[in-house]
């Protein structure tokens, strides 16, 4: 579903070029799960705004469903590769009701014939009442925001869901319950997830491989077998397992 080669992004901050992704490359099957897990900074975020059209100033190859892509992406692109953001809130228009920002894709891509089928079964999908319809974002708890821009990215019947850290700014229980609905969701609708995250557990609860990433460069891929048996071969690596391991005492 994704391949990624020698990918390298650059991004000028305070008028000096800064190597953001430095020599990424990774492969996704289709409809697994993958995870990019690693510290604010390391990239991670980067890589999903490299493939989905939000970085331009990048090189190396990637494709998607055998594509090679380009500098610009296709209305088909967009119709089969959608990203949930990591905030909510931000992500919602706050002076749009819920059908408006379940309805502009589908009038986007001209399916507005379709539009109450899809908006209703939309927000059936992700365990919203069809009440929730015309309310506005500040009227909705952040676990409800959520579902309802992964119920915008779901609009067009998407293969393959970019997700950069959907639950990172949710309380803990929310959070469990927002990572369980992709879980379901990919199984009943055989999505391909790219999932992006600074929390080691909680990217290992839904992926089954994963690439940690720091300072711009993968130092590690492994499988979540092999993380809960405890053999990560890098610092880095064994690192976040540990504070991992600590947050969890903790809670």
């Amino acid at each position: 579903m994704i391949r990624v080669r020698d990918l390298r992004v650059r991004y000028r901050e305070g008028g000096r070029p800064v190597d953001a992704v430095r020599g990424v490359s990774f492969d996704v099957a289709p409809g697994e799960c993958f995870g990019l897990v690693g510290e604010s900074g390391s990239g991670k975020s980067t890589v999903l705004r490299a493939l989905v059209g939000l970085a331009s100033d990048w090189s190396g190859t990637m494709s998607v469903e055998g594509e090679p892509l380009g500098k610009s992406r296709s209305p088909r692109f967009h119709r089969r590769v959608q990203m949930v953001f990591q905030d909510p809130y931000g992500s919602l228009h706050p002076r749009h009701t819920v059908d408006q920002a379940l309805s502009e894709p589908l009038l986007v891509h001209g399916l507005g014939r379709e539009r109450d089928r899809r908006v209703v079964q939309g927000l059936a999908d992700v365990g919203l009442e069809e009440s929730f319809r015309f309310r506005y974002p500040h009227q909705l708890s952040g676990g409800q925001r959520q579902r309802v821009a992964i119920a915008r990215a779901l609009m067009l019947d998407p293969v393959l869901l970019l997700l950069d850290e959907p639950t990172s700014a949710l309380d803990v229980s929310v959070q469990a319950e927002i990572l369980n609905l992709l879980h379901r969701l990919r199984r009943e609708r055989g999505l391909t997830l790219l999932l992006v995250g600074h929390n080691l557990a909680v990217v290992a609860h839904m992926a089954r491989r994963l690439a940690v990433m720091q300072a711009g460069e993968i130092v590690e891929t492994l499988t979540t077998a092999q993380l809960r048996a405890g053999t990560p071969t890098h610092p880095y690596t064994r690192c976040l397992l540990d504070a991992a391991r600590i947050s969890r005492r903790r809670g």
